[in-house]
């Protein structure tokens, strides 16, 4: 047996599962123009969802200097959505109360978008605060 681990060796089911995804996709005037890199996570986001995990996405975007409405992840959330079929609910912040009160609301086999962590300075720069704040969002 393998000591890789897999989705098969995990019980999502109530648990907040944070996912770091690689949503960095290109964007025009708010569209995306190849989802390639979604279709691939697709399958992952799904399976944690219709295990009854509540599935919250993370993910950079761009190299904005702080908050840019540009490279909002806003229209990426929304593509994911419809590539996986399901309700993806955008939240405008990735730490503070905002992205804390959108979690706790979560039910089971829900998702959400967190929007861009590197809207923070302390993303780029891996800062133990900006990571805590991120991790308690998560079980």
């Amino acid at each position: 047996m393998s000591d890789f681990r897999t989705l098969d060796h995990v019980d999502v089911k109530g648990k907040r599962v944070l996912v770091r995804v690689d949503l960095n996709v290109p964007v025009d005037h708010g569209v995306v123009t190849d989802a390639t890199r979604i279709e691939r996570m697709a399958p992952a986001i799904t399976e944690i969802a219709a295990k009854g995990g509540k599935v919250i996405l993370l993910s950079h975007f761009g190299r904005p200097k702080g908050r840019d409405a540009k490279n909002s992840l806003k229209p990426v959330a929304a593509e994911v959505a419809r590539i996986i079929k399901r309700p993806v609910k955008f939240v405008d912040d990735c730490i503070g109360e905002v992205a804390e009160r959108a979690v706790a609301a979560m039910k089971q086999g829900e998702i959400v978008c967190l929007e861009n962590t590197r809207f923070y300075p302390g993303e780029e720069k891996n800062d133990p605060t900006f990571v805590a704040s991120l991790a308690k969002l998560g079980d």
